[in-house]
This record gives structure tokens, C-alpha cells and sequence, in this order.
């Protein structure tokens, strides 16, 4: 485990089982862009990460040791105010993305990002469309989410060495990809994220919620709408919520 960043360990807020840091959206960035210079991990869990990771202690562990997790869900803060535990924010892992890449484009290194996941020529559209976005921007390279788990593609990453590692398979491909990543090189001073559908976003094949739904925290409804094959992954929510709260009851309001 990295040193807390700046030499404050922030409070943590536990929610069945995973250790969420209890920062501001400015909070994260701040501490997402020291990890671009020291090296260190991000993970974004959201209610179906945090449901799965309860029957995988891997998973779970694996998550917990990240140098930063946010809350990436309304559902996440709706759990830690059931258990009078409220976080500061919830912060979309693809917010938190598009604030490194603006610290990238004005980063007098650069060392650029490295897009990693999706299917093939979904990460290079990305790179051109977030390059017209972010002026400056320097891709470092790109990677579809087909051929992840080799040794050649970790090496290829660490030569080039981005400030960022955009990774974006799903969980929890992604948080294990980045946990062996770093086990291999931990010399390595590169941020890692695990992003999920984030490259989809960037490239424009998957639309996010316009921004009168995010500000009603109904990001989750809209998307359902577009893709209502999601209705077996989002069951798991009341379930989650109720789990979250009987938790609290039973194990205090902090850990």
C-alpha cells in the first residue's frame, strides 16, 4: 500500500466491505493527479462492484488496496447515508477521467494517456475525438480489450510510460489487470483507473445521460431507458440497499 497522499490519510467509509475515501470531487482530482506523478491506482466502484465484490474476497481485497476509491453511483451514497455515514460526493469515474485528461493536456512532461479497453478501433476514435476536446493532449498509445492479459502488452504500457492508464475492461478484469500491472512493475509511475464503458463514452458510441438527468442523480434510469438489457444488472440495487442499511444497523456507523 502507497503512503497516504500528501500526508493525511482521508476517513473511510465502509460499505459492505469496501473501504470507499470520504473526499470532494476537487479532493480526488487533487489526489489522482499526484498519482500521475508517483504512480498508484484508482478504483470507481459503483452498487454492482461492491455487490459482486462481497462473495469474492479477491475482488474485495483487491479493490480495498487502491491507493484511491471513490463512490461512482447514487446508490453508493444513498447506502452510506442509510448507515449515517455520508460521503462528501459522488464522483463518476468518467468525470474523474476527464479531469486527468485536462491536467494531461496542460502537463508540461507529456506523457500523455494510454486508452485501454472496448472493442477494436473504439480506443483510437476516442484518442481523436478526446484530442479535438482536450487541446495538447498527447495519446500515448491505445489497446483494445481483446488481447489484455499478456506480459507484451504490460511492457508495451511501462515503455511508454502515460502519466494515465485508462482500463477498461469491466470488473473485475480491470481492477485485476491493474493489481498484476503493478505487482510487475511497481517501480512504475503511472496512474492507473479502472474506467469501465468510459472509452465508449469518450468515442461517442455509448451516449451519456444529458446533464439535467446527472444533476437529478437519474443517470442510472436514462441509461436503463437506452439499454433495458440492463434491468438483470440494476435488480441488484434494492438488494444492495437493503443489505447496506441492515449492515449499519448491525455493525455500527464506521469503520
Amino acid at each position: 500500500m502507497n503512503p497516504p497522499i500528501n500526508n493525511v490519510k482521508p476517513r473511510k467509509i465502509n460499505i459492505l466491505g469496501v473501504n470507499f475515501d470520504d473526499v470532494t470531487f476537487e479532493q480526488a482530482v487533487s489526489r489522482a493527479a499526484e498519482l500521475t506523478e508517483r504512480g498508484g491506482c484508482c478504483v470507481t466502484p459503483n452498487p454492482e462492484i461492491v455487490w459482486l465484490a462481497r462473495n469474492d474476497r479477491e475482488f474485495l481485497d483487491t479493490i480495498n488496496a487502491a491507493d484511491l476509491v471513490v463512490a461512482d453511483g447514487v446508490g453508493v451514497m444513498y447506502a452510506a447515508r442509510l448507515r449515517n455515514t455520508p460521503l462528501a460526493a459522488k464522483i463518476p469515474g468518467i468525470d474523474l477521467a476527464a479531469a486527468v485528461l485536462e491536467i494531461a493536456a496542460k502537463s508540461a512532461d507529456g506523457r500523455g494517456v494510454f486508452l485501454f479497453g472496448a472493442k477494436p478501433g473504439t480506443a483510437e476514435r476516442a484518442a481523436a475525438k478526446l484530442q479535438a476536446k482536450f487541446p495538447g493532449l498527447r495519446i500515448a498509445g491505445v489497446q483494445d480489450g481483446y488481447d489484455y492479459d499478456t506480459p507484451e502488452l504490460q511492457a508495451r504500457i511501462r515503455g511508454v510510460n502515460p502519466a494515465a492508464v485508462f482500463v477498461c475492461l469491466g470488473s473485475p478484469k480491470q481492477e485485476l489487470w491493474i493489481r498484476d500491472y503493478i505487482a510487475r512493475y511497481p517501480e512504475q509511475t503511472s496512474l492507473l483507473i479502472g474506467l469501465g464503458g468510459a472509452i465508449d463514452a469518450f468515442a461517442g458510441v455509448v451516449r451519456r445521460a444529458p446533464e439535467a438527468w446527472r444533476r437529478r442523480n437519474l443517470e442510472w434510469l436514462y441509461r436503463l431507458l437506452k439499454q433495458p438489457a440492463r434491468i438483470k444488472r440494476m435488480s441488484a440495487l434494492p438488494k444492495f440497499l437493503l443489505a447496506a442499511m441492515f449492515a449499519g444497523q448491525s455493525n455500527g456507523n464506521e469503520s
